[in-house]
């Protein structure tokens, strides 16, 4: 009887065991935009490197890699994806309005949605949210320009695209600045493209004989605004602050290079990590609802080593 008995209960937790590993079969798509520019680059490269760390991690995880041109594509692509049966999607939207209603079509078939930098137009529709710190990211641009040049001189900006990120950083910057001399003397849109940047950037330089320092929003952008400094062999720039974590950057900043004194990340690593959360939340049942928001740390010569991916495309 006994015997029967231990039998039985074997029987069962081997029952168990195989139900727990079978609801351990889990599917994250991960929908981002191609790489258009450097950052979306980097985005791409942490998705796909991510991807393989995590199924190593959870044997039972399979992980979709999707990247889409653009809005309608990428909306195209949530469809199809939903068709396979996935358990969480994480995604990085090509923009707010176009990309909120098929997401909330993916969300209403009772898949996990993370969603990452750019917010929906309804936040209730994202489970999680992870992103950088844009005000920050402005804030922290606008004391380090304000301190550098101890509180008076003439400034040009080169914001992104007219979004919501660009107007909280824009905000941001202007709260680091606030209470000094520092004139702004131009803004205009870069786009977050190197050429466009270049392009506002000689249209600066002819407009100002005078130019203290340029803060511009994005890495990218930097990589034209000192190529338009260097042609025009303009000496009264002092240095260029901009923002992301690109390599090129990270790595003027470990070399002192006076132009590019410091960088502020906002990392396209945090695809990474917004796919890190959603799979412990799948698998090891951690809260992990709500918003998750990277620091704007400053990148300085002492601590740029910790942040240099060398392999990285951005």
């Amino acid at each position: 009887m006994r015997k029967l008995l231990l039998g039985s209960v074997a029987a069962g937790l081997m029952l168990v065991a195989g139900l727990a590993q079978a609801q351990e079969t889990k599917t994250i798509a991960v929908s981002i935009p191609a790489a258009d520019h450097g950052w979306t680059g980097g985005v791409v490269y942490h998705a796909q490197e991510q991807a393989k760390r995590l199924e190593q991690r959870y044997p039972g995880l399979k992980v979709i890699v999707k990247t889409s041109p653009d809005g309608a594509s990428q909306a195209n692509a949530l469809q199809d994806l939903t068709t396979q049966g996935i358990d969480a999607l994480v995604t990085l939207p090509h923009n707010s309005d176009e990309l909120t209603d098929p997401i909330r079509q993916v969300k209403e078939k009772g898949v996990f949605i993370t969603v990452v930098d750019r917010a929906l137009t309804d936040n209730s529709v994202a489970d999680l949210y992870v992103a950088g710190n844009n005000p920050a990211l402005g804030r922290v641009a606008g004391e380090y320009i304000k301190e550098k040049l101890n509180g008076k001189g003439n400034v040009v900006v080169i914001r992104g695209l007219p979004i919501v990120i660009d107007e909280e950083r824009n905000k941001g910057f202007d709260e680091g600045i606030a209470g000094s001399e520092i004139k702004v003397l131009d803004r205009q849109f870069g786009n977050w493209s190197r050429d466009d940047a270049f392009k506002v950037m000689q249209d600066y330089l002819a407009k100002f004989p005078q130019i203290d320092a340029v803060w511009t929003q994005d890495d990218d952008m930097a990589v034209g605004v000192l190529e338009a400094i260097s042609q025009a062999k303009r000496e009264d720039i002092q240095f260029v602050i901009a923002g992301a974590g690109m390599k090129d950057m990270i790595k003027k900043v470990m070399d002192g290079d006076k132009m590019i004194p410091v960088d502020i990340l906002y990392p396209p690593a945090m695809v990474a990590v917004a796919m890190d959360l959603t799979a412990a939340g799948l698998y090891d049942h951690l809260p992990v609802r709500g918003n998750y928001i990277l620091d704007a740390t400053l990148v300085t010569k002492e601590n740029a080593k910790d942040f240099y991916y060398p392999d990285s495309p951005f």
